[in-house]
């Protein structure tokens, strides 16, 4: 029986690129179905909009809020930094996907309490609303970010933690599956550098670039999906899934929209807090890292809680976006596979569509 078939789901803030895509997916099969899926954040407006989506309705209008608790769909107001709200939304929740976060880099430099509280505090509220409520939760899955590897910075660092304590909330919590995917920056959503590099097309350049060395992955939202659903059906307590990926130079993206147009590339610098490359397994990881099949599953460092893995061989080696890059030809073709040559919303967007 699939994890998801006839379950009540919980995504917290939901109403962000991730958890609208996820909601969409659910939705998809109709042979594993969810019985509910509750979308929990603190923004009202992104809930009114997403739910009048979902309602197909043509007017925004209060009324839409009205029969909220009788649908498949509910939307929920609350904060994970608040205890008694986490509490009250996991009441009735077998699987728990936490997409809440702070992740704008710069903003958790200036204001690192504040990625405390969030990425910190409000994971933690989640193990404990479970251990001291004894809450039937079938499974947690923590959403996580290649800065949380080798942290360079708060965003990262905040993450980082947060993978620790579900790792650990296995122990406290054991009749509870607490779980991590971890992945980097999503291909084309919102606030990612395609859109920057189409808007500064449109502008008539010049393209900006930090340094020619820099290199990303390139994950499609759907794949971003995907990791969470497979983690969900295979994923073991306390692992962190890391899905396999191309990597590219961020210069060849850009050249790649250019294409044929007189356009400048503009090398700015490093920015505080960035890396050169995305690093999505340590080196140090490696040696407790296995293949799973289109995934890398790393193995948690607790006794406790690790799984003997038999006679498998560990990865050894950092799995880096600097380790193997598609060529200029192969990465303009991945993104005219995304239809991302030519100016497009965000990708999330589309998906809602």
């Amino acid at each position: 029986m699939s994890q998801l078939k006839d379950k009540v789901i919980v995504i917290t803030g939901g109403t962000g690129s991730l958890g609208k895509v996820l909601t969409r997916r659910l939705l998809r099969n109709e042979h594993d179905l969810p019985r509910k899926i509750i979308i929990f954040s603190r923004d009202e407006a992104k809930q009114h909009q997403m739910r009048v989506e979902y309602q197909q309705k043509f007017k925004v209008a209060d009324e839409a809020i009205y029969h909220n608790f009788e649908r498949m769909i509910q939307f929920r107001i609350g904060d994970l930094r608040n205890y008694p709200s986490v509490c009250s939304v996991l009441k009735e929740a077998d699987l728990v996907v936490n997409a809440a976060a702070l992740k704008q880099v710069p903003s958790c430099e200036y204001f690192p309490f504040e990625a405390v509280q969030t990425n910190i505090i409000g994971v933690e509220n989640i193990v404990r609303a479970i251990q001291e409520n004894n809450l039937p939760v079938e499974t947690v899955v923590g959403i996580s970010t290649d800065k949380a590897c080798k942290p360079v910075n708060t965003m990262g660092m905040s993450k980082a933690i947060q993978e620790r304590i579900l790792i650990v909330a296995n122990i406290y919590a054991p009749k509870t599956r607490f779980i991590c995917v971890r992945y980097g920056n999503v291909l084309a959503s919102r606030g990612s550098v395609i859109p920057l590099f189409h808007e500064q097309i449109k502008n008539g350049g010049p393209l900006t670039i930090t340094t020619p060395e820099m290199t990303r992955f390139l994950l499609p939202l759907e794949r971003a999906v995907d990791t969470i659903l497979a983690a969900i059906e295979e994923a073991k307590s306390g692992e962190i899934y890391v899905p396999k990926i191309p990597a590219a130079r961020i210069i060849d993206v850009a050249k790649s929209l250019i294409a044929d147009r007189n356009l400048e590339i503009q090398i700015t610098g490093i920015r505080p807090g960035e890396k050169i490359h995305e690093v999505l397994v340590s080196e140090e990881e490696a040696w407790r890292t296995y293949e799973r099949g289109d995934y890398y599953s790393i193995q948690p460092m607790l006794p406790e809680i690790a799984k003997s893995t038999g006679l498998l061989n560990p990865l050894r080696h950092a799995y880096s976006s600097g380790d193997s890059l598609m060529t200029p030809e192969e990465t303009r073709q991945l993104l005219e596979k995304y239809q991302l040559l030519t100016y497009a919303k965000p990708m999330e967007e589309e998906y809602l569509r």
